[in-house]
């Protein structure tokens, strides 16, 4: 019998090609690179102004020290150089900080932001009980302090001068002999001054404190109307500016209510 042959296997080893090197990473690296690039211009370009120049800001100056750019947060105001071409901006952000106010609902219809041939103008509107102020008082309560020190966070570092208004109605006062609606409306505007320096205003920002009693009523048809009692706080344009440049256009009211003397105008909505 024969004996049965060996079964030969015969296993051959394959090469390796050379190493190729990496080079596909640096592409592919590139590649994502430029991607990035392209997103962050995209959303730029979607971004606003202030923003658009607060990052072109820094890639100039990184430190930050050789232009006032861009915000922080200590408040809207802090490095922004507010003018003519932005002063919208300023009030829409003082808007998103106003809902974050303890009463917002009870008062968003007595606070009045306006954009004047002046400048930003910010009323604060008493109601016939007695809004910012108690009735009769010239030290302002605390809702008054809580606006006015949100304000005040807002417009520490402001290049701009801010100017300050009392302002009654012509009912006449009944309290103390020799102290009427001359000296009560210049008592608050000037206690809204001390409480905005307490609180981070510069003594060189204001630029005026101003008492003007009952005679710039706000609604002329109703003298009594108690919105004519307000403090009014206005962020001034620049001196250098072209006082002949055309004055912008003139802003509705953000969120006042109707009281008879002055135009409507829609209520800041209660969510974003």
């Amino acid at each position: 019998m024969e004996s049965p042959q060996p079964i030969i296997v015969i296993k051959r080893k394959g090469k390796h090609s050379g190493h190729h090197g990496g080079a596909w990473k640096v592409a592919y690296a590139d590649f994502v690179t430029a991607m990035m690039a392209l997103f962050i211009v995209l959303w730029l370009l979607n971004t606003s102004k202030q923003t658009q120049e607060a990052v072109g800001g820094y890639f100039k100056d990184p430190t930050g020290n050789s232009k006032k750019v861009g915000t922080n947060q200590m408040g809207s105001g802090e490095n922004l150089l507010v003018s003519k071409t932005n002063m919208n901006e300023l009030r829409e952000q003082i808007t998103k900080s106003l809902r974050h106010l303890t009463d917002f609902e009870k008062l968003k219809d007595h606070i009045d932001m306006t954009v004047t041939a002046e400048g930003l103008r910010i009323e604060m509107l008493e109601s016939e009980t007695g809004t910012f102020f108690d009735t009769g008082k010239p030290e302002p309560n605390a809702n008054g302090r809580e606006l006015l020190i949100m304000l005040a966070g807002q417009l520490k570092g402001l290049p701009n001068k801010i100017a300050l208004e009392g302002h009654t109605d012509a009912n006449p006062y009944s309290g103390t002999r020799n102290y009427g609606n001359w000296e009560l409306s210049t008592d608050r505007s000037n206690a809204a001054r001390r409480l905005m320096e307490e609180n981070g205003l510069t003594g060189d920002q204001i630029s005026e404190v101003r008492g003007y009693a009952d005679r710039r009523l706000r609604n002329v048809k109703d003298p009594l109307d108690p919105s004519n009692r307000r403090i009014s706080l206005i962020v001034q344009y620049l001196p250098q500016e072209n006082p002949q440049a055309p004055a912008p256009e003139e802003k509705p009211a953000e969120n006042l209510k109707n009281d008879g003397g002055q135009p409507s105008a829609p209520s800041i909505p209660a969510h974003e």
